[in-house]
């Protein structure tokens, strides 16, 4: 039995970061509107989907584009989409003064996108034949590529996001739309305009999250579900409205769901992630990387 456990060891613990790093994404896009914004984007689980469906309905199987290039086709059109819907959703609720209002308003959004995405790709589940779904041996060990991918990619992509966020003009001036709009405003920043490129990169990111999802799931309505929560539930334990503590928080779920099929039957491993969101709203309601106040 421990032979065993350690020859699995390497690949629950490849599960267990693939799975971390896209509920670190996920956060991660949570964070992005949410600090420029003021709202949760309760809408973002369809931004998910609606990126799935493009990569694989439209992209890779109606028009038969290569892999690399539908990947790239779906995260433009995310890009283009996230304008739009900051132009006439987010930008319009974030100045309403009840901000249930603004919270139902992006629920509203989530089926709008839902239904829609149903009617034009239909009903049915469907995959991305040959996309991501073969292993490679590593020793005595089999990994699922698609993992690999993930964990390589994610890593691109945070290291990306960090140095675009302190290198460049448009990063800087996102930082301080979030941290304070008037403030923003006052130094000649466009704030609406800011805002919006902001929607469009979390709107990106959800597109490449979809991807990744592709071949793990079925492309459906409801794929995302799960791991939306999950990475709402990453962003609490990490420290909400942090960067850093979106991926620390998203890995160490990742992690601790997946050992927990060693105690428990994979039916449960849903539990884990909400048992740490509860036991550190408890003890650690900051989370773990406490956010620095503007």
């Amino acid at each position: 039995m421990g032979a065993v456990n350690n020859m699995n060891l390497m690949q629950f613990i490849a599960t267990g970061v693939a799975m971390g790093f896209i509920y670190a994404l996920i956060s991660t896009e949570y964070t992005l509107i949410y600090n420029a914004t003021g709202l949760v984007n309760f809408a973002h689980e369809s931004f998910i989907v609606l990126g799935a469906y493009l990569f694989g309905g439209t992209f890779a199987r109606s028009l038969g584009l290569p892999p690399w290039l539908a990947v790239i086709c779906t995260v433009i059109a995310m890009g283009a989409f996230g304008v739009l819907v900051s132009t006439i959703v987010l930008n319009p609720l974030r100045n309403l003064q009840f901000i249930t209002y603004a919270m139902f308003g992006t629920m509203m959004l989530s089926r709008i996108i839902i239904e829609s995405s149903r009617l034009v790709w239909g009903p049915l589940p469907f995959t991305v034949q040959g996309f991501l779904r073969d292993s490679i041996k590593i020793g005595s060990t089999f990994l699922f590529k698609a993992h690999l991918y993930i964990i390589a990619a994610s890593i691109i992509i945070v290291v990306a996001l960090q140095i675009f966020f302190r290198t460049t003009k448009m990063g800087k001036a996102m930082i301080c739309v979030s941290q304070n709009k008037d403030a923003a405003a006052l130094m000649g920043i466009n704030v609406t305009r800011s805002i919006n490129l902001t929607v469009a990169l979390s709107a990106m990111l959800c597109g490449v999250i979809g991807i990744f999802c592709t071949p793990l799931f079925n492309i459906s309505t409801g794929m995302a579900a799960s791991a939306a929560l999950k990475g709402f539930c990453a962003g609490v334990v990490g420290g909400f409205g942090s960067y850093p503590g979106a991926i620390v928080g998203g890995i160490l779920i990742g992690l601790l769901e997946q050992f927990g099929t060693m105690l428990f039957p994979t039916a449960y491993k849903d539990v884990v992630a909400f048992g740490v969101m509860v036991i550190f709203l408890l003890v650690r309601p900051s989370g773990i990387v406490k956010v620095k106040k503007a």
